[in-house]
């Protein structure tokens, strides 16, 4: 069971990024722009250089510019293009800001139409693969599962179709994360209680071998009323990418349920 904050978080986060409209880059261009002009300001908190935090807050206007998840058009993709290829905007940011820009960047690359992924429940359960039994295990649901070669790559639309087809629940959009990150997400609260410490590095060590060589990690949250138990539920996916971005590993966590 979950308190009301949290059910209003979860709840709030995927209404903000659900399907609509295609984006329009004469709001989120403006909006980036202005980002990262209070990101570059004497009261920011990094000064003039932008932090990680602050880029994604910034790079977050691509995504839900008309009110809601939009993903990135081809006129938003194209001036994403030119910030990546300016010099003094990189030298700007900070190296773990600059990652996550190049990160968002490859992942969001204006596709409306995601390559096949055909998902499938791996074999054994979330204890044995983890190593460990606990509320993280016990909340778990994993599948994983490959693009045959010739037939794309794994970007936001192939992760958000995927997820959607295979594990049901409307999910937010993909964000890039580190294995810092990862570790922190796993480490909070489950609809089943707190992890324990060697579930969460069981689960660090399961997701990232398959992003180890790529470093290619992403996180979404999601909710649905009536997927594997009555009334809403809500939580988080992890999406792991193989360095030829054609396998991926998906590890859903239900974090809360009414």
């Amino acid at each position: 069971m979950m308190n009301k904050s949290m059910k209003s978080l979860l709840g709030g986060l995927v209404l903000l990024t659900a399907p609509t409209a295609l984006a329009t880059s004469t709001t989120s261009i403006p909006a980036f722009e202005a980002s990262i002009t209070t990101a570059r300001g004497t009261t920011s908190p990094g000064g003039a250089t932008v932090l990680r935090s602050e880029i994604k807050t910034a790079l977050d206007a691509f995504l839900n510019d008309t009110g809601g998840f939009t993903g990135v058009d081809s006129a938003e993709r194209a001036y994403l293009t030119t910030r990546l290829n300016d010099t003094p905007f990189q030298q700007s940011l900070t190296g773990t800001a600059a990652k996550y820009f190049a990160d968002f960047y490859e992942l969001n690359d204006a596709s409306a139409v995601g390559a096949p992924l055909y998902l499938s429940p791996v074999a054994g359960t979330a204890a044995s693969l983890y190593g460990a039994t606990g509320p993280l295990a016990n909340s778990s649901r994993i599948q994983e599962g490959y693009i045959a070669n010739g037939q794309g790559i794994a970007n936001q639309a192939t992760l958000g179709e995927a997820f959607s087809s295979y594990f049901g629940p409307q999910s937010s959009a993909f964000a890039p994360i580190t294995v810092k990150e990862l570790i922190a997400t796993l480490s909070a609260g489950t609809v089943s209680g707190t992890p324990t410490v060697d579930e969460v590095e069981g689960a660090t060590a399961y997701i990232t071998a398959i992003s180890r060589n790529s470093n290619r990690l992403y996180i979404t949250g999601w909710s649905c009323r009536g997927c594997g138990a009555p009334g809403w539920t809500g939580g988080y996916v992890i999406a792991a990418v193989s360095t030829d971005r054609r396998f991926v590993r998906m590890v859903s966590v239900m974090t809360a349920s009414d």
